[in-house]
């Protein structure tokens, strides 16, 4: 039998390619997650935190801040860099649509950016990563610069 090595390590640098697709898993976003983030981050906004008078405000729905729907798709990410990332170096974020309590969301990606580091001894790889609700609507994009580790640097390889 062979070995399938172990489960919850990342991608390695040299494991993705520009034009190379992934997806996480799904997750579903509950009214103790907004109350829970709200409370941690001390994000008090009415928006999020007043559920008597929704008629009063611009959206009738329990909306989520974008801000958790980055923290929990970067969460639903963690697979892809466990492990093997080293740093989060810079993003654009966008948000495109609302996202709801009771939202499913997911976190599909593209790599869009790819290449060693400096020093040789760890690779540059940025992503684009669109957060989309159960709707099909893609309510968050961003695209993130990450410093991952490689399986064998440059320097140690003879390269």
């Amino acid at each position: 039998m062979a070995d399938k090595g172990t489960l919850g390590i990342g991608f390695h640098f040299e494991d993705l390619a520009v034009g190379d697709t992934f997806r996480t898993t799904h997750r579903t976003l509950f009214e103790a997650d907004l109350a829970a983030f709200c409370n941690l981050t001390w994000l008090t906004e009415e928006l999020f935190t007043r559920s008597t008078g929704r008629e009063e405000m611009a959206l009738p729905a329990r909306v989520v801040p974008a801000a958790l729907v980055y923290a929990f798709a970067e969460g639903l990410l963690l697979p892809m860099m466990q492990h093997t990332g080293l740093a989060f170096l810079e993003a654009d974020l966008r948000v495109r649509a609302p996202t709801r309590v009771g939202d499913t969301i997911h976190v599909a990606c593209e790599v869009i950016e790819a290449r060693p580091a400096s020093d040789g001894k760890r690779g540059l790889v940025r992503t684009r990563n669109r957060v989309t609700r159960q709707d099909g609507v893609v309510s968050l994009e961003y695209d993130p610069l990450r410093l991952l580790r490689r399986r064998v640097p440059e320097n140690e390889n003879g390269a």
